[in-house]
């Protein structure tokens, strides 16, 4: 099989997912769809150093989490926010509900924890969105993150003691 035949089944089997860790990674569509080319690209251009010893999902991970972080710097760096495309996050969503004021409570409580997210650090973020939207194992975390399994759950801690701070309107409802 040639280097583009391998890459195209990589990308036809991978794509989706690639995408739904981009897109929660960066918060909008089209950040999520160009940190997914962009992956893609280092992917083709780097697929001789893919040796097999980890998962092909942990690669591509840890080659999605990284590209995302060095976005994220350079951002920071020129002093730019990242902007979250809230009405992105409705397309994706199918509404669950068919009263119209469930619909807009379960919308307001996304956008409160988007925003919650983007208070986040990349490496917290990173390592929530690894854990909850993609539903991996600490293990696995510190692989793709290149960390060591008690550094991932201790950033994971921090996220969440930042998330309930962030939510705890929420929290004094219930």
């Amino acid at each position: 099989m040639t280097d583009l035949a391998k890459f195209r089944k990589i990308v036809d089997q991978q794509k989706e997912r690639l995408y739904r860790l981009a897109y929660r990674l960066a918060g909008n569509h089209q950040d999520a769809e160009d940190l997914s080319q962009e992956v893609f690209i280092k992917v083709y251009k780097n697929m001789d150093s893919f040796r097999g010893e980890a998962q092909l999902s942990t690669w591509l991970y840890r080659i999605t989490v990284n590209t995302w972080i060095d976005k994220t710097r350079l951002k920071r760096n020129s002093s730019e926010t990242i902007h979250v495309d809230y009405e992105d996050e409705r397309q994706v969503k199918a509404n669950p509900f068919d009263a119209p004021e469930d619909y807009a409570q379960v919308e307001h409580l996304q956008s409160d924890i988007q925003r919650a997210l983007n208070l986040l650090s990349s490496r917290e973020r990173t390592v929530f969105v690894l854990k909850h939207y993609q539903q991996l194992k600490f293990k696995e975390i510190a692989k793709i993150m290149e960390v060591s399994t008690g550094s991932a759950k201790s950033t994971m801690f921090r996220a969440m003691q930042k998330l309930r701070d962030a939510l705890k309107e929420y929290r004094e409802q219930g």
